[in-house]
């Protein structure tokens, strides 16, 4: 295999009298860690950035700027002749979207052999959950309640994609969200800050392993800066509009834990903040990123960022651009193409001459991003990514397929499980039935870029390689993902397509029901595809859709049991299946090895121990929909779900979910003992030790996740009804009672008040630690004046 390798790379650059600003060593180990500074005097680069800009024109600053969208994902080719010839003129900062590391290193040649700087490209890619070895959608994967098994999704998506000549991802996506209309929901990480914040950290770490400059590591993104989860109506690129306090106290802190956590750059959202877009936001990217945080990487656009500010109302080209430049915005992302009537490259020197912004402002972006390069190591060996022998090597292996596999195992939430019809028994006939039961490439789910989908392992698949030779297997269709054929084209695209059966509903729903007659027990794939949920892929109803729902009731008329595997990017409606389906297994979107991810689960090799991360409605008009909600002045009281007028409730529905945050259930039981605090009242410098038994009573070895959740009683402003602020995923075996103990200081009282001070108010804290959010808590500490 083909080596590429960095053999005159100095001669080059010192043929420019450039050496002594741009050689360093490609061992050095790069602390990105971003909490201790935003001072440009701090960068151990900054001399030799200073010299590049130096003798640079305003054209190849402005170049910097600039990243094109590259690559079959979105524009073509991405050899075309004129985003060649722009890195020839040094009009181009960096690309996306390419996964071939020859085709990478072909580029990267251009870009340090006849541009007149030599300055490397950087490379980046939507390396979302997983690179070619694909892991559960983010949603899923935060149902695992495992930070090391996520911050190790986050390690071999680095592995891998920089094998391939990627060194940045626009990852982790860490917007809370409350409203599963929103189609993005799916990427995330759920409801909660406080665990929003444990993920955040986790992927940033795995993805760049505090040392940018190792070639088995990718710079991270996080995104998207910010509240992009929040839209009104949960409609994508909505607008968003919150009070300050809300977002600090629920939706700020995931980013600044990334921020503390070192991640290297920053990507701003679609929404608006206040009445102005966070593209152009300057009290957003540089008083609260920068200045209060500390952050000292750099922000890049989300796709036309710059652009839509004109369609909202921000003013023209020439306005938008200086407004985003001067708001602390260092790279413009797909600005460069055809149709865009506002970017960096086609209306900054316009700007300028304008005098709406200073040659200043161009400089310290290009001064962040050449930063990064150095990070990077590219100045050194702008080749170091390009190896087609560890491409070879790295991508896709047995060992990183297995892992998937048992991370999709433990992201699985078991809903309901009436008479331990779970786990199965591997004998006799198994009708396997629904849309999804063949669906390998709907597997991966939103957002899998780089997957080779036609290798992704369906359910069928998984169950014939796991279970073929002892179990009779037999699959009918049953219906089409949707009636609405338009509908269906909108759930399945970017190749994710599921043939439609062009049979009629009744032929399909006939043949099933043969097919369920002949069987013992009946495995139902049914719910969204892939492609229902992720961007732009918004709904008002949160329901499976109708022709699998009628082919669910029908199988369960059958009496034969049944179990519903669930594929959705989102929370449902599942108010109807709660009540009829014996066995409920939401799997989410697995990854690549899906199908034997699920088999696991189904056959009890894998004890599911997944815990929801977003709560799930009974109807779409409750939602938005958190745990983590505030007491009104009148609310309803504990009457099980009965309505009360004159109280905060529904005339036709009850106020609680049908699944609670936190909630999953297990082929054992776990039982909760008594909670037990060390002292009943904490000082500001002291801690409180909090502990409980917890006793595996079932049949089963199993995980249970204890969450810790806490209530400040009384504030100076109003508090939630309670917050987790702990959690332990622990392993038991059967008959087995273990101690789980957590740790309580002033920092976990913290929040922000109405002057958006963080701190912490003396007074009533009430704790309990279960099972989840659902727990009632009913022991109590004093914190002292």
């Amino acid at each position: 295999m083909t080596t590429f390798r960095l053999t005159n790379i100095k001669s080059i650059i010192i043929s420019f009298g450039l050496l002594t600003v741009m050689a360093c060593s490609t061992n050095t180990n790069i602390n990105t860690n971003n909490k201790t500074t935003s001072s440009t005097t701090d960068n151990p680069y900054q001399a030799k950035v200073d010299s590049i800009i130096s003798l640079m024109t305003l054209d190849e600053k402005i170049g910097q700027l600039n990243l094109p969208a590259t690559g079959p994902i979105t524009t073509g080719a991405s050899k075309s002749t004129g985003v060649i010839k722009k890195i020839e003129e040094g009009k181009i900062g960096g690309l996306f979207n390419i996964k071939d590391p020859k085709n990478i290193y072909e580029i990267q040649k251009i870009a340090v052999e006849k541009s007149r700087l030599k300055i490397p490209l950087i490379f980046g890619m939507d390396v979302i959950h997983g690179y070619k070895t694909t892991f559960p959608i983010p949603l899923g994967l935060s149902a695992s309640w495992d930070m090391e098994m996520i911050e190790k999704t986050a390690q071999i998506a680095a592995m891998e994609a920089s094998a391939n000549g990627i060194n940045w991802t626009f990852s982790p996506m860490v917007d809370i969200s409350r409203d599963p209309r929103w189609g993005r929901v799916s990427e995330g990480n759920g409801e909660d800050p406080y665990l929003g914040s444990q993920i955040a950290r986790a992927m940033v770490r795995g993805y760049q392993q505090n040392d940018l400059a190792a070639n088995n590591t990718l710079m991270s993104c996080v995104k998207h800066f910010a509240l992009y989860g929040a839209p009104e109506a949960g409609r994508d690129y909505n607008t968003v509009d919150m009070s300050r306090i809300r977002m600090y106290n629920e939706y700020l802190q995931p980013y600044k834990a990334a921020v503390d956590e070192g991640v290297g750059s920053v990507m701003a959202s679609f929404n608006e903040i206040d009445g102005v877009p966070a593209t152009g936001n300057k009290w957003l990217l540089t008083k609260l990123l920068r200045e209060d945080w500390g952050f000292n990487g750099f922000v890049v656009s989300d796709y036309t960022g710059i652009y839509e500010m004109r369609a909202h109302g921000m003013g023209d080209e020439f306005t938008v651009t200086s407004l985003a430049l001067k708001a602390g915005l260092d790279m413009d992302m797909a600005g460069d193409s055809p149709h865009i009537s506002a970017s960096f490259t086609k209306d900054l020197k316009t700007a300028l001459e304008r005098n709406l912004i200073s040659v200043d402002d161009i400089n310290k972006a290009v001064s962040r991003i050449l930063t990064a390069k150095y990070q990077l190591g590219l100045f050194d060996d702008p080749y170091k990514y390009c190896n087609l022998e560890r491409a070879e090597k790295e991508t896709y292996t047995q060992e990183n397929r297995d892992y998937a596999r048992v991370v999709g195992a433990e992201s699985t939430v078991l809903l309901k499980n009436d008479k331990q019809i779970l786990p199965l028994k591997k004998s006799g006939t198994i009708a396997v039935i629904g849309p999804l039961a063949k669906a390998g490439n709907n597997m991966p789910g939103t957002w899998s870029v780089a997957t080779d989908h036609q290798n992704a392992i369906s359910v069928w698949d998984g169950l014939q390689q796991t279970v073929g030779t002892k179990v009779n297997l037999l699959y009918a269709k049953g219906s089409n993902i949707t009636a609405d054929l338009a509908l269906e084209k909108r759930v399945t695209m970017f190749g994710k397509d599921i043939p439609r059966d062009e049979r009629t509903d009744k032929q399909l729903l006939e043949e099933a029901l043969s097919i369920a007659a002949q069987s013992d027990v009946i495995v139902a794939t049914i719910g969204e595809s892939s492609e229902y949920s992720g961007e732009s892929s918004s709904r008002t109803d949160l329901k499976i859709p109708q022709i699998q729902k009628d082919l669910l009731q029908a199988l369960l008329k059958t009496g034969k049991p049944v179990v519903l595997v669930l594929f959705t990017g989102r929370p449902l409606n599942l108010v109807e299946e709660s009540e009829t389906v014996p066995a409920i297994l939401n799997v989410w979107f697995p990854g690549s090895e899906a199908g034997l991810s699920i088999s696991d689960v189904l056959f009890g090799d894998v004890n599911p121990s997944g815990k929801l991360t977003a709560t799930f409605p009974r109807n779409v008009g409750q939602v938005p929909l958190f745990y983590n909600h505030k007491n009104t002045g009148r609310p309803l009281g504990n009457n099980e779900g009965k309505f009360e007028k004159f109280k905060t409730n529904y005339l036709d529905v009850r106020n609680e979910p049908l699944y609670p945050f936190g909630y999953g259930l297990s082929y054992t039981t776990f039982e909760y003992g008594e909670l037990k605090l060390d002292k009943t009242s904490l000082s500001k410098n002291e801690t409180i030790k909090v502990s409980i038994d917890i006793t595996n009573t079932g049949n089963y070895d199993g995980k249970e996740v204890a969450q810790l959740y806490i209530r400040d009683v009384v504030g100076s402003v109003t508090r939630p009804v309670k917050e987790l602020k702990g959690f332990q995923k622990i392993f038991i075996k059967k008959g087995e009672t273990k101690t789980v103990r957590f740790t309580i200081s002033i920092e976990d009282l913290k929040f922000y008040n109405s002057n958006l001070d963080f701190v912490a108010e003396p007074g009533e804290f009430q704790v309990a630690i279960g099972t989840n959010s659902d727990v009632v808590l009913t022991n109590s500490f004093q914190l002292l004046d």
